[in-house]
């Protein structure tokens, strides 16, 4: 068994030494394939999940349905909002565009209701994910999965390449620390497209209850897992550049923290940074961004630290927290100023833990070995694309 987890981490460590390789052809997400999903949505009533990163080329999806003579009824949104112009965890709106009803997905409900679901025969999700389990567009998957389930209604993928793809890493969730921002329990760095996370949901019963959802796929053309992406349209408003998406699973965890990760600059996800010229020699002053960071962290303070714009493109790190968990220990200022939001985070308490107990990169490592080679094979089961 030791020799097995050691290979594991040999080649997780080798993944994490890697350049993301460009696709040898162009890349065509499953949106821009309506050849594979016009003639099955043709004659039903359709409901979308949707946000500002569905687009088909340069057109919105809605606009395209609805041009090539589809029947959209609803359309549903997620945290960000169906234009990507609201700040993290700002409560969404209902509103109407075309005489279509938008329907929130992160106000009064995270999940269709019954009576939404009656006014449709086919709901269509394509929104882009950034690979990592606490971004919520995976959640919004989940209660629209267990949705269609509920009703009998089929869902179609239209998937999308992950800019992420090319490794899996970090502590798996452990369930007790389930919520909207980790509800499945693989890596913080899970290594999957969006349509191939939805195959496992079905495959591990993580619908509850026995239920699964009627699901078809179409799968993104000329795509190999880990494929360097760089997105198209911003997946959310702090997210500007592929480097943002490539720092987002070390830094998010900084969230929980008092050290500002650049909300309220203009690189966001980018830059690590707290009062006082000892931290580093780059500084950066947030302040209000309407749309991304209103009442941004450290907001008019100059903050002090360092600047990640010019790194080669990274992959998931703890050596950041653990440099600033010095930083503030010399600052006599408490690292997780919430820790119950760190934990979730993380998907448990044992990180933040090993973190206050000093421990090192290395040790903290040793405890994922045996979920993430569990993990490996659990994967494999539904991969849709090779690396």
């Amino acid at each position: 068994m030791k020799k097995i987890i050691a290979s594991v981490a040999i080649a997780v460590l080798a993944s994490a030494c890697a350049e993301p390789q460009v696709a040898d052809k162009a890349v065509a997400t499953g949106a821009e394939q309506p050849d594979q999903y016009l003639p099955q949505l043709a004659g039903k009533r359709l409901g979308l999940v949707v946000n500002q990163t569905s687009v088909v080329k340069d057109r919105h999806l809605v606009d395209f349905l609805v041009a090539q003579g589809q029947d959209v009824r609803i359309v549903f949104a997620p945290e960000h909002g169906y234009h990507g112009n609201h700040d993290a965890g700002a409560r969404v709106d209902d509103e109407k565009i075309r005489d279509i009803e938008i329907a929130s997905l992160y106000g009064k409900r995270k999940k269709p209701s019954p009576e939404q679901m009656a006014r449709i025969d086919q709901l269509v999700f394509d929104m882009q994910d950034v690979g990592v389990r606490f971004y919520t567009y995976i959640s919004t998957l989940h209660y629209v999965m267990e949705a269609c389930a509920e009703t009998d209604t089929p869902l179609m993928v239209l998937d999308r390449p992950n800019p992420n793809g090319d490794y899996f890493d970090g502590p798996i969730l452990d369930p007790e620390f389930r919520s909207f921002v980790g509800m499945h329990k693989i890596p913080l760095v899970h290594g999957l497209t969006v349509a191939e996370l939805a195959r496992m949901i079905n495959g591990e019963g993580w619908l509850g209850e026995g239920k699964t959802c009627e699901l078809s796929v179409v799968k993104v053309a000329n795509y190999r897992a880990g494929d360097r992406y760089e997105l198209p349209v911003l997946p959310s408003p702090n997210l500007p550049n592929y480097q943002s998406v490539r720092l987002y699973p070390s830094l998010a965890l900084f969230e929980a923290t008092p050290i500002s990760i650049g909300r309220g600059t203009d690189f966001p996800f980018q830059v690590i940074g707290y009062p006082g010229e000892a931290n580093g020699a780059f500084s950066f002053t947030p302040e209000p961004k309407p749309g991304a960071a209103m009442n941004p962290k450290l907001n008019g303070e100059q903050s002090f630290g360092v600047d990640l714009r010019g790194i080669p493109a990274p992959k998931f790190s703890l050596s950041y927290i653990l440099d600033w968990r010095d930083k503030m220990a010399v600052h006599q200022v408490e690292l997780f100023e919430r820790p119950g939001f760190f934990d979730k985070l993380a998907g448990t308490d044992q990180l933040r833990e090993q973190i206050l107990a000093g421990k090192s990169e290395a040790e903290i490592r040793e405890s994922w070995r045996e979920g993430l080679e569990n993990y490996a094979k659990m994967r494999d089961k539904y991969r849709l694309y090779q690396q």
